[in-house]
């Protein structure tokens, strides 16, 4: 038995998220599992860097699996490919040792949010961008990110429904540009919460807006209580970028420079 890594982009508009579902709502994972074990010709589990809700993207989602079956790289990802629909994809798939784990090895994950900041709404963009028609100051919503940064209690930052045992977390960066009408905000720490991200732009978008000051951010911080922060921003807008691991895995990050290129070219 071997143990593989890929990595999977996907655009999540008409998915119920990644994990599998006891309905038939169809997700990621189904649909990545069933490509997988047609390839292998037998069932396979797979295990994700990291879970995604409805209607969130990826573009470098990891993800580990095991197969007796005797296949080539190039037959590994051509034959997954040519079993997914055209929403989801196989970046690379490669051999990893057997101590290799999609989700415990990692380092870090990085997210990126898209707002489309115009008061016109986009036409070949809808469903990957969230649409905000009032101008938002971007460098208020740096300032209020910059007390997120480092180790803390994320509690303020979480959804209710979140099973983790610990809200502390580590936010290694945390950044808000604009490009033009786009204001993207990239977010890499060591693990997220539930709706950690979301919960995140949420409170920012506030700052942006001027309805709150950047130092509000860091008051909700310190709370620790969901009640104190702000609405959750919507999913489409919400990208997992990337993930990091050891050196001695040799796991390819995903090549993102031109990552805002990539990321109109999937809702073409």
């Amino acid at each position: 038995m071997c143990r593989y890594a890929a990595s999977i982009q996907y655009n999540g508009n008409q998915f119920y998220g990644w994990q599998k579902l006891k309905n038939d709502l169809i997700t990621v994972q189904d649909m990545v599992e069933k490509a997988i074990s047609t390839v292998a010709n037998h069932n396979v589990d797979i295990v994700c860097a990291g879970r995604t809700d409805a209607k969130v993207h990826a573009l470098g989602q990891i993800i580990h699996f095991d197969s007796n079956a005797q296949r080539s790289i190039d037959n590994w990802q051509q034959g997954i490919n040519s079993n997914l629909p055209d929403t989801i994809a196989a970046n690379w798939v490669k051999p990893v040792n057997k101590d290799f784990h999609a989700r415990f090895s990692a380092l870090w994950r990085h997210y990126r949010y898209l707002i489309y900041n115009h008061n016109v709404r986009p036409t070949h963009f809808s469903k990957g961008v969230t649409l905000i028609y009032k101008q938002l100051d971007h460098n208020l919503m740096q300032q209020g990110a910059n007390y997120l940064i480092g180790e803390h209690d994320f509690n303020s930052f979480r959804a209710v429904q979140c099973q983790s045992k610990t809200s502390i977390r580590k936010i290694l960066q945390l950044q808000v540009k604009r490009v033009g009408n786009i204001i993207t905000i990239d977010i890499q720490a060591n693990a997220f919460l539930h709706h950690m991200v979301r919960n995140i732009v949420g409170a920012l978008i506030a700052v942006g807006h001027k309805k709150r000051n950047p130092e509000w951010i860091h008051q909700v911080l310190l709370a620790k209580d969901r009640t104190k922060s702000g609405v959750t921003a919507p999913s489409y807008g919400l990208y997992f970028m990337n993930v990091g691991y050891p050196e001695n895995y040799s796991i390819p990050t995903y090549d993102h420079n031109n990552n805002l290129l990539d990321i109109f070219m999937m809702h073409k």
